[in-house]
């Protein structure tokens, strides 16, 4: 029987990675945390940020809100103060619809 690989999962990411996935420099990303409460990723002892999943979902609501959807940041701040919830439900259904999309995209492709 083989032996599968169990894919590791990193509790932390640093800075850098952060911002390579969304594409933005990491000044952007501590500028976001000092403008944005719930943003507030943990230091090691030497200072560096390390990001959790959680933290990485709170700056993919902040990047939808502010460069996808255009919003200044007083209004996200506001958005998200209330209706936190509504914007992720939202941002999940887009990306449910996306995936279906490209998996669509991808059987066409298969069939011509």
């Amino acid at each position: 029987m083989a032996y599968k690989e169990k894919e590791i999962e990193k509790l932390y990411y640093s800075i850098g990675e952060v911002a390579e996935q969304f594409n933005v420099a990491p000044s952007l990303i501590r500028f976001w945390e000092t403008e944005f409460d719930i943003l507030q990723p943990k230091k090691n002892r030497k200072g560096n940020r390390q990001f959790t999943k959680e933290d990485i979902e709170q700056i993919r609501v902040i990047y939808h809100l502010v460069k996808e959807k255009g919003f200044t940041l007083s209004g996200a701040k506001e958005m998200l103060k209330n209706d936190a919830m509504a914007i992720k439900d939202k941002m999940e259904m887009i990306d449910t619809l996306r995936n279906i999309r490209n998996f669509l995209t991808q059987i066409r492709e298969r069939l011509h």
